[in-house]
């Protein structure tokens, strides 16, 4: 139960992203596979900068003239700039979800993803 409780982050992680896993699969409203789409990718955000911190007072690894280095020290900034990578693409992949989403409720009246399958069924 210890353990359990001691990587009570992870947990978190694990509900954020069932969450926003069930939302882009259960849900039929294209806005609300959207915002699960978001909270998924948050999740598995703040899973890799949570791994990628150390305890203990970590600082970056900026050398000066004449330093001892003891690697124990430092924290590895790479996970870090990819997730801030990451958060770029995530709210450019939703700005230009969220413009779809307008084009297509304008074209079907709807953003229900059955009644969008229904109307082009019709169509044909």
């Amino acid at each position: 139960m210890e353990f359990v409780i001691g990587k009570y982050n992870f947990w978190v992680y694990i509900v954020l992203m069932m969450i926003g896993f069930y939302a882009m699969i259960a849900k039929r409203n294209l806005v609300k596979k959207l915002v699960g789409m978001n909270i998924f990718q948050t999740a598995i955000i703040l899973f890799f900068v949570s791994i990628a911190s150390k305890k203990g007072g970590a600082t970056i690894p900026i050398l000066q003239k004449g330093m001892t280095i003891n690697p124990s020290q430092y924290m590895n900034p790479l996970p870090h700039v990819l997730m801030l990578t990451a958060i770029v693409v995530m709210v450019s992949t939703f700005g230009v979800a969220l413009a779809l989403i307008m084009m297509i409720y304008k074209k079907y009246g709807t953003l229900e993803e059955d009644e969008i399958l229904e109307i082009e069924r019709n169509r044909k």
